[in-house]
């Protein structure tokens, strides 16, 4: 990372990290736009492997993540985390948060993540190996977990906005699904999928339990998603608003469908 102002580059570096793949962007800092944004998927024999082993390939594949940045993100992308009401947040108790969603165990490295303007903080393990690799290549960085960065700013977008809307963030295996009404979190949840079908599944149920009318509520989806495959047409079948997430007011040279799958990099 380059700290003299005479190696300033005016770039970014921001990772995102998950046990299937990772993702990585380069910005531009002074106008704060993408100039590269790539995903890389990790194969199957490669996910039983050392991370250190999986990292090294993927670094002598792609030299962009060798070079000088001015800045360093690193994001986690698990599902081992929960968000806290500010109020009901005691630091020292940090790790209890997440005994009632997921195994924990006495070993594990619980941090969080501040969202001041909401007055919650989301709780979560980081990969700590993962960041022992990036000390290693960048020896000092920032981390956040994928979910703030995505819940912080679909609050943003929530804004004065009274009606309930639901986004789902679709990934690979799993999805999250987002409630929100005026900058207020109702729901916020993630779930594997394999088949269109499981992804209708959680879709309704979650609304059935808030009690959201399939009729009238509306269903905006992002992540890796298009309007020809099998996940939009079976929600679009059963849910009678529906659409891409609205991202025509970007700033940068990407496509809308490129804007969506990186919405968390790009916002990071």
């Amino acid at each position: 990372m380059s700290n003299s102002i005479i190696d300033k580059t005016y770039k970014k570096l921001a990772i995102q990290v998950a046990l299937d793949g990772l993702s990585f962007g380069v910005f531009d800092t002074l106008n704060s736009t993408p100039l590269l944004l790539k995903h890389v998927p990790f194969t199957n024999s490669q996910r039983s492997a050392k991370i250190e082993e999986i990292m090294e390939l993927v670094y002598h594949d792609n030299p962009e993540l060798k070079h000088h940045y001015d800045e360093i993100a690193i994001i986690h992308s698990n599902n081992l985390s929960t968000f806290v009401p500010t109020a009901l947040f005691d630091e020292e108790f940090i790790g209890s948060y997440l005994q009632y969603n997921t195994k924990v165990f006495e070993t594990d490295f619980f941090t969080f993540d501040a969202l001041e303007n909401y007055e919650m903080n989301h709780v979560y393990i980081p990969y700590v190996n993962m960041n022992n690799f990036f000390i290693d290549q960048y020896g000092s960085f920032d981390y956040k977990h994928a979910h703030t960065i995505l819940v912080s700013r679909l609050l943003d977008l929530s804004k004065n906005k009274e009606e309930r809307k639901m986004f789902v963030n679709i990934s690979e295996s799993h999805f999250e699904i987002i409630v929100v009404q005026n900058q207020k979190l109702l729901l916020f949840n993630s779930f594997e999928y394999k088949t269109p079908e499981d992804f209708i599944y959680y879709i309704l149920f979650t609304a059935e339990q808030l009690q959201l009318n399939p009729e009238n509520f509306q269903l905006e989806l992002l992540g890796t998603i298009q309007e020809d495959d099998a996940y939009y047409k079976i929600a679009y079948q059963y849910i009678r608003n529906v659409s891409l997430l609205d991202v025509s007011d970007k700033k940068n040279t990407f496509t809308d469908s490129e804007n969506r799958e990186f919405f968390i990099l790009i916002h990071t």
